[in-house]
């Protein structure tokens, strides 16, 4: 039986209330009255269960969507402004001794080349990086008790936080590894880490114990569970995703708000992030053979969706997709992107050989890091290198209270525009150093607080003037 308290798998994600949910969206997607209540009731930022969510993605009314499209895109706007936050992957190995059938690392593989990086390798990558501009980034790596043990993770983690090149540092380091255990959670969050992030992949069980027939990960229930070990380990920010393609959408959908709404009722504290990958090709793997692929109209209205029923979360779309693609959804309700990415493992301090490619999917979106930082402030937004919250200790409730409130802002905008400005002194090209100074002198006139604008600008002139970095509100 569904009950998002319980902490079996099976219970918080019930195939049956899944598939009630879904009948219960197909008989109600024209109906206007039921429809007009639930946008109502999204319009009040507290977010949307799973079955009134289901009922807005169901629905074909072209009208309504639109609303549902204006409301995703101001709700956006409300909790996170008009900011978009940098990251980038960093792919530390990837042996892996699992079987998932979507990915190229799987261990029958024996055409893609099998890298894992010394630690000497990832400072050559994580100054590559900083030379980009970059301070946030995602560790990636497959899950292989004996090449990636967790202990090579956290010395990783101590690497890259440890380089300090010209102006460049890491801040936030995030980390997506296989589930693990409650002990090892609690190492990560030791080490300093900001996000873990875990993709469920699809929720349906069946599917599930399909695309994953043999390793570790075959195992549905500890896999569904990890989020609840990661807490349990003191990991107060966790990121959700689905990996849309391997299964039906809106059953994905549904789980992933389920998921959500689970970690609400335990933990009081939903998904930090919520990710929206596509299955896309990659070494030996055809993406159109998989037959659950979504188009781009379908893409937009899953993320405009999840905006609405999940207001304060971080949503996340990587260089899977394209440039038309991303700027769609950017006013959707996306709020953090990569850029410059690579997902091979190595590749930034030098490109990899096109006879060694250890690519886990292929990139769409191949601009640099300064194209993608000159496009975003073209469309009106504000490239954001933050990482202050982590570091201030605003994680987990603390986070939430404020996003919730949407009092964040009154420190994430401030913050966003010292780190554009750092960027801009330190790494931009001369054309997108013009449009980010203009760009900063409108954006400080939007701090309300005359105080907060006075400080803002006396950090920003000491950055100009090269006499300090890492201000933070």
């Amino acid at each position: 039986m569904y009950n998002p308290s319980s902490r079996k798998a099976t219970e918080f994600i019930d195939h049956q209330e899944i598939l009630d949910t879904l009948a219960y969206a197909d008989e109600n997607c024209e109906n206007v009255e039921l429809i007009d209540s639930i946008i109502a009731k999204a319009k009040e930022r507290k977010g949307l269960s799973h079955r009134e969510a289901s009922v807005l993605l169901a629905c074909p009314i072209p009208e309504k969507n639109e609303e549902i499209y204006k409301l995703a895109e101001q709700i956006k706007k409300d909790f996170y402004g008009n900011r978009i936050v940098m990251f980038a992957p960093l792919y530390l190995s990837n042996y892996c001794i699992n079987g998932c059938t979507y990915c190229p690392y799987h261990m029958k593989n024996k055409h893609i080349p099998r890298k894992k990086l010394t630690q000497d390798e990832i400072r050559r990558e994580v100054i590559a990086l900083q030379d980009m501009g970059h301070k946030r980034l995602a560790l990636e790596a497959g899950e292989d008790p004996q090449n990636n043990p967790i202990e090579y993770i956290l010395e990783s983690i101590k690497t890259i936080y440890s380089i300090q090149h010209k102006n460049g540092a890491i801040r936030r380091v995030n980390v997506n590894i296989a589930a693990t255990t409650v002990e090892n959670y609690r190492k990560l969050k030791e080490a300093g880490i900001g996000t873990y992030i875990l993709f469920q992949e699809t929720y349906h069980k069946e599917s599930y114990l399909e695309l994953h027939p043999t390793g570790p990960k075959h195992d549905y229930d500890y896999h569904t569970e990890a989020m609840d070990r990661a807490m349990e380990g003191g990991i107060d920010d966790v990121g959700l995703g689905v990996l849309f393609g391997l299964d039906k959408y809106r059953y994905e959908f549904a789980g992933l708000l389920m998921h959500a709404e689970h970690l609400e009722a335990v933990f009081g504290v939903g998904p930090h992030t919520i990710s929206v990958p596509r299955l896309k090709n990659a070494d030996d793997i055809d993406a159109s053979s998989f037959k659950n692929g979504i188009d781009d109209d379908t893409f937009a209205k899953i993320v405009a969706c999840i905006r609405v029923a999940v207001p304060y979360t971080g949503m996340i779309i990587s260089t899977r997709e394209n440039q038309a693609c991303r700027e769609r959804v950017l006013h959707l309700g996306i709020s953090q992107i990569s850029g410059g990415s690579r997902t091979s493992v190595g590749g930034y301090a030098e490109p990899e050989p096109e006879d060694e490619s250890s690519e886990q999917f292929d990139v769409s979106d191949t601009r640099t890091l300064d194209e993608v930082v000159k496009w975003l402030m073209d469309l009106g937004y504000i490239p954001s290198f933050c990482t202050a919250c982590y570091r201030e200790g605003r994680t987990g409730d603390r986070f939430m209270a404020l996003c919730k409130s949407q009092q964040i802002q009154n420190c994430c905008h401030p913050n966003a525009l010292l780190t554009l400005k750092e960027y801009l002194m330190d790494y931009a090209s001369p054309e997108t150093k013009k449009i980010g100074d203009a760009l900063i002198e409108r954006e400080i006139e939007n701090v309300p607080n005359p105080k907060a604008r006075e400080t803002l600008v006396k950090h920003l002139k000491e950055i100009e003037n090269n006499e300090g970095r890492d201000f933070r509100f």
